[in-house]
């Protein structure tokens, strides 16, 4: 079974890092203000980023890494793996 780690982008522009087994159903649920408190304040706008893992134990200890990455380290995360256009201050 697959976990992934992922980051949200939030209505703010702040992201919020989590972990999940299915994907799909957890950003059906941070959408629906089901997910967390955070994204329920923040409003989600988007998924970012995610990772995936073999192991629960692997993508806990991603998401603690990865949570204590400042703003500026998580934008960087998210622009070296897209690839396309680049989040940055301005176009949060």
């Amino acid at each position: 079974m697959a976990y992934y780690v992922y980051i949200l982008l939030c209505g703010d522009g702040s992201y919020y890092t989590g972990y999940t087994q299915d994907l799909k159903t957890r950003m059906e649920q941070h959408s629906k203000g089901r997910g967390s408190r955070y994204t329920r304040m923040k409003k989600l706008r988007q998924i970012v980023y995610f990772e995936w893992f073999n192991t629960r134990s692997e993508a806990m200890k991603r998401e603690r890494e990865i949570k204590r990455f400042t703003h500026k380290k998580k934008t960087a995360l998210i622009n070296e793996k897209q690839g396309g256009p680049q989040l940055d201050e301005n176009n949060r």
